[in-house]
């Protein structure tokens, strides 16, 4: 049997504390703590030991061990098997890449599960390091569900902020790059709102889960959760919607240029065009065109071909069309 190696393997000593032991010592533990191991999926140690040795139903096995789970919530008995989603912390990662985490949590026993890294995780390890950790399975749920909300609402505050740049930039940037970032953001918007609208409504689900351990105050927290993300995907709407109008204004603006632009070219060539029909006529190659004998005959077709020029524009600007 491969031997089990897990991320982490603590007690929660029930005070804010943890300590770290191997996974064979988790039976001895005193009234009161609580035991979480932090295991990675794909490991085949861990697969192996989620089927032969975790106590789970295999439907349950399946559930915490599937690659792209969607998040949602499920009670058996009093264990709760929740999966969730977070921000992915790595600098290079798509910003609507979000990492599932699937947690099976009774009043004594925490496992958790997830393949890439996953920053909320650590931090609530580094609180637990500290002395100020949670004490029990429903505050170190509460625990994780914050730190995973914290991680996305810094991805939406930027999204946010990218549509307030954009928005600045209309009158300004080049209009080819700023179509790009537009169409880029409302992807993204829309993208991550997929994911979190379903982590919006597990965890809205979880205050009300019949689980013995789970406490008022923790129902509580997980309301004010509930909150925080029906927030994010309110402003992530906020976002899109800014996005759409910015990209319509832009959109506006440069049809107007190219009108503009088409219409100079219209004045010029509404110049242009009687003066070409003149020197045409006079550089027919036939018998009878004025002027072929006279050597002052050139310099009098310019000055009366400017001439005439002018004075097509001075009707232009008299009639107020250029």
């Amino acid at each position: 049997m491969s031997r089990l190696e897990p991320l982490q393997c603590l007690v929660l000593d029930g005070r804010g504390g943890a300590r770290r032991v191997a996974p064979d010592a988790l039976g001895r533990r005193v009234p009161g703590e609580v035991a979480w191991l932090h295991l990675d999926y794909r490991d085949p140690a861990t697969l192996e030991w989620l089927r032969r040795e975790s106590g789970l139903d295999e439907v349950f096995v399946e559930a915490l061990s599937a690659n792209d789970p969607r998040p949602r919530s499920l009670v058996q008995g009093d264990a709760l098997m929740v999966v969730l989603r977070g921000a992915n912390p790595s600098s290079e990662a798509d910003t609507d890449d979000l990492v599932a985490l699937r947690l099976w949590l009774e009043g004594d026993r925490v496992l958790s599960f997830r393949h890439r890294r996953l920053g909320a995780v650590q931090e609530v390890v580094d609180l637990l390091d500290a002395g100020q950790g949670p004490t029990s399975a429903a505050d170190l749920l509460h625990e994780i569900v914050d730190h995973l909300l914290a991680r996305i609402v810094d991805v939406v505050g930027g999204i946010e902020d990218t549509a307030d740049e954009l928005e600045d930039q209309v009158l300004s940037a080049g209009n080819r790059e700023l179509r790009k970032r537009l169409s880029a953001l409302r992807r993204t918007s829309i993208a991550l709102r997929r994911h979190i609208a379903p982590q919006r409504d597990t965890i809205q689900r979880l205050h009300a889960e019949r689980v013995t351990w789970l406490d008022d105050g923790a129902r509580a927290r997980l309301r004010e959760a509930a909150d925080r993300i029906t927030r994010c995907i309110e402003d992530l709407d906020a976002a899109r919607e800014r996005a759409a109008v910015t990209y319509e204004e832009l959109g506006n603006r440069m049809a107007e240029e190219m009108n503009a632009t088409m219409y100079r070219l219209s004045v010029v060539a509404a110049i242009f065009l009687p003066l070409g029909l003149l020197t045409g006529l006079l550089g027919i190659n036939v018998g009878g065109v004025p002027g072929t004998d006279s050597p002052s005959a050139f310099a009098v077709v310019t000055v009366g071909l400017v001439v005439l020029g002018l004075l097509q524009w001075w009707w232009f600007k008299r009639r107020d069309l250029v």
